[in-house]
């Protein structure tokens, strides 16, 4: 039936009845915290990222201080990224068992035991290069090697996976690592542990910020070698039907924002979870934009949670969860 027998403006004249209809439901309980947790100075305040108001560099001490008030506000999780005290070529700071995310698992599991902890597993942050492999020793022009850099990303999950974390997430973008990882995890008595696989991850621009917090930026080069196109989406499906077919658990699509088509492609292309990483530099633009008083902070982050809960996402990774939080909080 056409106007005026349909006006589809009768659902929308009060808050009761907006509620009462609406399609798409924001949670805390959706929401993932990431923190970048440092091995050195093992004391001392938070270090601020400057392009990232609001988050820091935490001691493992402070990180517990943040996970404890991230399971008082209801989130789901923690997402962890490592920052080593030192590097080397082959970054095996990443898979030490007294390595800072392994020490930082232990210390969050012992004293939180409900909280999901989610592990981050690439080598970039622990290279002296800044990529996420071993380089191959064979060529004349700095090249990652694939296969070589399998079994150290499948050392580090177990690693993690020793040290209580409930996840493990790759997000290196190597052919066959879920495979490789899964395999690992079974053999060392680790079946139960799930994968959350960075599926499709794009070499994006929106990444800057996360560089400078975590210390991870490639010594030269960039990682388009590896990490996906922004122009291609059904090469992004073919990687998250390939990391389904691995024996990833969850799938993720990295960032979030510009990539809502992608998120609603791979929730129409599988049965899994999927997450969406709303990442530092979508993160760093609504800061700088509230700061200048060009929008709304809170009502800006909700609606972009809530368009990527629209999409597809059933699990958004975001700096924003805290603030996020305690807005749904007040609003229940």
């Amino acid at each position: 039936m056409a106007f005026p027998e349909t006006r589809l403006r009768r659902l929308r004249g009060s808050a009761a009845l907006r509620g009462l209809v609406r399609e798409t439901e924001l949670r805390a309980g959706q929401l993932v915290l990431p923190l970048f947790v440092r091995e050195e100075p093992a004391a001392g305040a938070p270090e601020p990222i400057a392009a990232m108001p609001g988050v820091a560099r935490l001691t493992i001490a402070d990180a517990v201080i943040e996970a404890r008030e991230a399971v008082e506000l209801g989130l789901a999780a923690v997402l962890l990224f490592g920052i080593p005290a030192a590097k080397d070529a082959a970054g095996s700071g990443a898979w030490a068992q007294d390595g800072v995310v392994q020490r930082c698992a232990r210390a969050l599991k012992a004293e939180l035991p409900q909280l999901l902890v989610i592990t981050d597993v690439c080598l970039c942050e622990y290279t002296d290069h800044g990529h996420c492999g071993v380089l191959r020793a064979d060529v004349e022009e700095p090249e990652v090697d694939n296969d070589a850099t399998l079994e150290l990303l499948a050392r580090t999950a177990v690693s993690h996976a020793r040290a209580g974390a409930d996840i493990v997430a790759p997000s290196d973008m190597m052919d066959g690592r879920v495979a490789t990882i899964r395999a690992e995890l079974d053999e060392e008595g680790f079946a139960q542990t799930p994968i959350l696989a960075y599926s499709a991850k794009f070499a994006s621009a929106f990444y800057g910020p996360f560089r400078e917090a975590a210390g991870s930026a490639p010594a030269f080069g960039d990682r388009r070698a590896y990490q996906l196109d922004p122009a291609n989406g059904r090469e992004a499906l073919r990687e998250t039907l390939l990391d389904v077919q691995e024996g990833a658990d969850m799938v993720m699509v990295k960032p979030a924002l510009a990539y809502g088509d992608l998120i609603g492609a791979v929730r129409r292309a599988t049965q899994l979870p999927v997450a969406a990483y709303n990442v530092s530099g979508e993160y760093a633009m609504v800061k700088a934009a509230a700061a200048a008083g060009y929008l709304d902070e809170r009502a800006t982050v909700l609606e972009i949670l809530t368009s990527l809960r629209r999409a597809g996402a059933d699990v958004i990774i975001t700096y924003h969860a805290k603030d996020a939080a305690r807005w749904l909080n007040e609003q229940s």
